[in-house]
């Protein structure tokens, strides 16, 4: 007979090699933890960033569309609502429009507007309505059609079967 007791081995004593691999095993996952959290890897090629746009968007062309005197409403239907509004002082509005581009810097644009009552009187910031804009390039074509005598339809030869023209 064998004796079950000689096929099983006591529990052995860790090594200075095991105490050595784990620790360098818990200083692996643990670097891989804290570089996955960093902002070492900003620059990655073929790594795809959003654009994100915050605030109202403006560009130039709405800007030339704002004249001295004209309403709140009116400012409204050509910007939009503004985004910075004082509460107490209710006579200028800021409209602020940020863009960060995938890997590009950060762009900003920023526009104040100031008003007597409920007219407009003043424009600041970086984009300031032009002198004398351009007309916009009418993007609306007409085309004159001549005039077709169609004859009857089908339908409305057989209808004109069964109904009285009088």
């Amino acid at each position: 007979m064998i004796n079950a007791k000689q096929n099983i081995k006591p529990f052995e004593k860790p090594t200075i090699k095991m105490f050595q691999t784990l620790r360098l095993l818990i200083f692996l996952t643990g670097l891989t933890f804290i570089t996955a959290c960093s902002t070492l890897a900003v620059d990655v090629p073929l790594v795809y960033k959003i654009d994100i746009d915050q605030g109202n968007v403006i560009d130039q062309d709405m800007i030339n569309q704002l004249r001295p005197n004209m309403t709140k409403r009116q400012v409204i239907y050509v910007l939009g609502s503004p985004l910075l509004v004082d509460p107490f002082a209710n006579n200028r509005w800021d409209y602020v429009y940020s863009v960060h581009l995938g890997h590009d810097d950060r762009l900003q644009d920023r526009i104040s507007l100031f008003f007597a009552g409920d007219n407009l009187i003043r424009v600041e910031g970086n984009l300031t309505p032009e002198a004398n804009p351009a007309p916009p390039r009418s993007k609306e074509m007409t085309i004159d059609a001549p005039k077709r005598d169609l004859k009857r339809t089908l339908y409305e030869m057989i209808a004109g079967l069964f109904t009285s023209d009088d």
